[in-house]
């Protein structure tokens, strides 16, 4: 009797623990527009923090909580010049997270709304994503 209640005890447990993990990201990205940062943490721990460029004057990056919707390794803008956005990560309709080749302005806001950095850590931030798994993933963008 007592080793069944505690197979039972240790199975509740188990999938109780499972389902909390389960509902939290494993992965987020926090864009802090305010700093022209993002963080990247994995299951709460801070794995990288790399300058960013967001909007500048005349456009917007939105604000909020989002999942991944699609990614794609090379992408090119259909609204502005066909310009090449590699390693993007696509979190709310056409606005993404992707590498830039115009690194001399990560750090202060520069693009037409996506979340712009550099190419190398871009790709880092897609295999991420990719081994997570959109459902494990949040993109937090903040003032």
């Amino acid at each position: 009797m007592k080793k069944s209640v505690l197979m039972a005890a240790v199975l509740a447990t188990a999938l109780l623990g499972t389902s909390i993990a389960s509902r939290a990201a494993a992965l987020v990205a926090s864009i802090d527009v305010s700093t022209q940062t993002m963080t990247v943490s994995k299951y709460g721990q801070v794995l990288y923090r790399w300058n960013v460029s967001t909007a500048r004057r005349g456009y917007f990056t939105p604000r909020g909580s989002y999942r991944p919707q699609w990614t794609a390794r090379m992408w090119y803008s259909r609204k502005y010049d066909n310009s090449p956005m590699p390693y993007s990560v696509f979190f709310r309709g056409g606005y993404a997270i992707h590498g830039t080749g115009a690194v001399k302005y990560l750090g202060r806001p520069a693009s037409h709304g996506c979340v712009r950095l550099h190419t190398a850590n871009a790709a880092t931030f897609y295999s991420m994503v990719k081994e997570a798994g959109y459902g494990n993933t949040r993109i937090v963008v903040t003032d």
